[in-house]
């Protein structure tokens, strides 16, 4: 069962003090209030409150005094400011001095809920970027992959029990899902990691020149040979060759490199001797090479020496629960290199990557990041930040998930993302459909739903929603 947020009320007026007492209250909020404000700071700083409302005119001291000894003690609890006494000023002051928001006395049961929830919104998205920073800085210690789910840590599992080895592997994923990257994990926590790694995209390489690339030459045994030059398999010597799309070569080169890979010896073009060899293969392909080998169009006999472990890197559809921890990395890398103010995700914007499907897979995912931390100025990634071809994909805001939680931990962050989710398009459903009945008139629709104005606007602008009539903002 979740726990309930605390709130404290700071207020020298009892009839304020029990008003947002009974509005929080009958909204699901602890609720304690404090009339002095010497004492109701020591109250927030001592107690394991969420939330404190704090008036700025108090009897035996200044507000602006409580908000500071606060903040100089929690850093962790959001200040909501409520006074009858609001100024520019103060407002400016006020926040400047660490208050989340500012709302001016007199306020209706809305005006303050809105205030609340925008509190909790922010106090959770501070609460999960420590919390995947922490899970982030745990896996850089170690290797450069990041997730969460439980298939990748099987692959990895996989990866710590296979890389002592010297067998050869192969990495079965679709393109984007990382397979440079689990090649290298190999190498790193390998007996070779001192040794070279060496990653050759076979795609990449001209078919007239593949095989001088990876077994080198000698000078004169072509046109345009005028040295001696190491191939791949030499500059990968005693470490880790990486034969990226392994199925896009030719089967008189599949020969060559079956030979290579048996006797461990190769031949450089245009030479008469051979050289030995000492590396580890570790080969990778986005095609099921079982059937071009039915097909005629790779070699049986090297698939069963490239086969030895074979490991299957699942896309990123099939592993969703990563997409936010690979967010916030891509977004933290994004944010040191830009220097910009963006620093996590809201709740809509969340749900909505996880429910893309991220044909790219996590490629596609790190270069929309980065377009996204390049090009706006938020320090929240809002869902109107999200290229439209993921905003326009799926259903809206029904986060979709083909994996099925293995512990109670992921049960939990499971059913609270879907819970934010639902509640967001709930809330999102309501503005728009006011808006319909008002034809679009903001004044209109706050009146017909029975709220001020500028909270109505408010949860216009949460989700990005702009009037059709400029004039009426």
């Amino acid at each position: 069962m979740e726990e309930k947020v605390k709130v404290l009320v700071i207020d020298d007026e009892r009839t304020v003090c029990i008003s947002c007492k009974k509005i929080l209250e009958d909204a699901g909020y602890s609720v304690d209030m404090e009339m002095s404000g010497l004492k109701g700071a020591e109250k927030a700083i001592n107690g394991d409150y969420d939330i404190v409302l704090l008036d700025l005119k108090l009897k035996d001291t200044s507000g602006l005094d409580v908000l500071e000894r606060i903040r100089n003690k929690r850093l962790d609890v959001s200040i909501i400011i409520i006074t009858g006494y609001a100024t520019i000023q103060t407002s400016i002051e006020a926040i400047k001095k660490g208050a989340f928001d500012y709302v001016p006395k007199p306020f209706s049961p809305d005006e303050l809920l809105i205030s609340v929830h925008k509190a909790i919104e922010d106090r959770n998205l501070r609460k999960e970027n420590e919390r995947l920073k922490t899970e982030i800085e745990k896996m850089k210690k170690s290797t450069k992959i990041i997730y969460r789910s439980k298939v990748m840590e099987d692959v990895m599992n996989q990866i710590l029990k296979i890389a002592p080895t010297d067998f050869t592997v192969t990495i079965y994923g679709e393109s984007g899902t990382g397979k440079e990257l689990i090649a290298h994990a190999i190498h790193q926590n390998s007996n070779r990691s001192n040794g070279p790694f060496i990653g050759v995209d076979l795609s990449s390489l001209v078919p007239t020149l593949i095989e001088s690339e990876l077994f080198g030459h000698i000078k004169g045994a072509f046109t345009g040979a005028t040295y001696d030059r190491p191939g791949y398999f030499v500059m990968a010597n005693g470490g880790t060759l990486f034969l990226d799309e392994i199925s896009n070569t030719s089967l008189e080169l599949q020969g060559k490199l079956l030979r290579a890979i048996e006797t461990k010896r190769i031949r450089p073009v245009g030479s008469e001797r051979e050289v030995e060899i000492d590396v580890r293969i570790v080969a990778a392909t986005n095609k099921d090479l079982t059937q071009l080998i039915e097909k005629g169009l790779f070699r049986e006999d090297l698939f069963y020496r490239l086969n030895v472990i074979p490991i299957h890197l699942p896309p990123l559809r099939e592993r969703p629960e990563d997409i936010p921890i690979l967010a916030m990395y891509f977004l933290s890398i994004a944010q040191e290199e830009l220097k910009t103010r963006v620093r996590a995700f809201s709740n809509e914007a969340m749900a909505k990557l996880l429910s893309y499907k991220f044909p790219g897979n996590v490629r596609e995912l790190r270069n929309m990041i980065e377009r996204i931390a390049a090009t706006t100025d938020s320090e929240i990634v809002r869902l109107v930040d999200l290229p439209e071809e993921i905003r326009n994909s799926g259903c809206e805001g029904k986060p979709v998930t083909n994996h099925i939680p293995q512990t109670a931990e992921e049960l939990q962050e499971v059913k609270r993302r879907l819970r934010e989710a639902i509640y967001s398009q709930v809330e999102k459903d309501f503005v728009i459909n006011a808006l319909n009945r008002a034809g679009w008139n903001v004044t209109k629709a706050s009146e017909l739903v029975g709220m001020l104005r500028p909270n109505f606007h408010a949860l216009m602008r949460k989700y990005g929603i702009k009037t059709r009539d400029e004039g009426d903002k």
